[in-house]
């Protein structure tokens, strides 16, 4: 606490021992109360420019957080990349980012980093957009293609790549922030750009551009997730639960009420309403069943276990990242299944 008058006022000083340890032991107790919890410091929550993680100002503008007893203080960026690079630095409690990219930065978080929420799938909002006349995969062999380097879009274009037996190598990488990439893109300073919402908006807007590829060619590929930090699992879990309780209540608010979850929507990703209805069509919300089933073991990518296994060898085998990370830890499907006893 602090209290500027305690070193002149010795009985303000041991009312702020008092109210200290009593603080201490209700928030380090693993199984304290939400309401201690919730009156705590804030759980910093990074979230960026997708359309399955767009919903979650909602919770922040209709006091769906409070409602559910966490206490939040959400942090928006503009790159996606400098969300991960902060929650890997141990600069937030929780991110919003996809399997491949936890996958990638899990080793070198230093509160690690735990799945505890399907948010949704890219089922086309990911996409390749080419020039005229680039017509296919094969001709992006030799040409400049604008991309975030070693984020999902990146990881999608090579994904493509190494289904037409070719590699990244075989096309020029221009590693640049996804807006400046698609900004790029349109104004035909490269080839080819990969990109997600809002972005491939703009990318679109050059002449004869077109989609070369999507993620919904690649069904289970790219799963948009709340990724936690392990310390806040073990010192507040109550506020881990109450941030999936709120993901839930936020469906169900958007369900209920869609013109005025449209509308907080598209000020947050600053696109139109009308913009906002060409993303949903590439963003499929999971529910809480399919939460349950993304977080099951399986031999298929709709098993988040058996998909992280196959994306750090895909990743390892075309030098995303050195070496495979432990991946042991990597989810935690406990708050999902509370609070589907819950129902």
């Amino acid at each position: 606490m602090k209290r500027q008058n305690a070193l002149t006022q010795i009985s303000l000083f041991f009312l702020s021992l008092v109210l200290i340890v009593s603080c201490n032991t209700g928030n380090d107790s693993p199984t304290g109360s939400s309401g201690n919890e919730a009156n705590g410091e804030p759980v910093v929550m990074g979230y960026s420019n997708w359309a399955g993680w767009w919903p979650w100002a909602i919770a922040e503008e209709e006091g769906l957080f409070e409602k559910n007893g966490a206490n939040v203080r959400l942090q928006w960026f503009d790159g996606y990349l400098a969300s991960m690079e902060a929650m890997a630095a141990g600069q937030l409690d929780a991110n919003c980012q996809t399997l491949n990219d936890t996958v990638s930065f899990v080793a070198d978080a230093v509160n690690g980093e735990v799945v505890v929420l399907v948010n949704d799938n890219s089922a086309g909002n990911d996409k390749i957009i080419a020039a005229e006349e680039i017509r296919s995969i094969p001709d992006l062999e030799g040409k400049d293609v604008a991309v975030e380097a070693g984020v999902v879009d990146d990881f999608l274009l090579t994904l493509a790549l190494e289904e037409e037996g070719m590699s990244r190598s075989d096309v020029n990488i221009v590693d640049l922030e996804t807006g400046a990439a698609a900004a790029a893109f349109a104004s035909g300073k490269v080839d080819a750009v990969g990109a997600f919402p809002p972005y491939w908006l703009t990318a679109l807007k050059r002449e004869g551009s077109h989609e070369l590829v999507t993620s919904a060619e690649f069904p289970g590929a790219i799963p948009d997730l709340l990724v936690t930090s392990q310390d806040l699992i073990d010192n507040r879990p109550n506020q881990v639960q109450a941030l999936v309780d709120t993901w839930f209540d936020v469906l169900e608010f958007m369900e209920n009420n869609p013109d005025r979850a449209d509308e907080i929507m598209a000020q947050r990703a600053d696109v139109t309403t009308e913009e906002l209805q060409l993303f949903k069509e590439g963003t499929k919300i999971f529910t809480l069943e399919e939460n349950l089933e993304a977080f099951s073991e399986g031999n298929n990518m709709t098993h988040m276990p058996y998909a992280a296994e196959e994306m750090a060898a895909f990743m390892v085998n075309v030098g995303f990242i050195p070496e495979k990370p432990d991946l042991s830890s990597l989810f935690n499907d406990s708050f999902v299944k509370t609070y589907a006893e819950k129902q």
